[in-house]
């Protein structure tokens, strides 16, 4: 383990159990969802980059619109 993960386990260990358990579910997941985007990209190499160069044909015909984090 990492220092700056301990750190992080040693200031979560002081929250209430409720909070620990909510933050350890979302860490759970987070690690989960990286895992299956890895496995599906390693299982489809060349996808990612396709999956860029249609965002960045898109972008360039104009079919994208700037991103307003306010109507998000």
């Amino acid at each position: 383990m990492t220092n700056k993960l301990k750190k992080a386990f040693d200031a979560a260990a002081k929250l209430p159990p409720a909070e620990q358990d909510a933050l350890a579910a979302a860490i759970l997941e987070e690690v989960k969802v990286d895992g299956l985007w890895e496995a599906s990209f390693a299982n489809k190499p060349g996808a990612l980059e396709r999956l860029s160069d249609e965002a960045l044909e898109e972008h360039r015909s104009s079919r994208t619109r700037p991103l307003d984090p306010d109507q998000l």
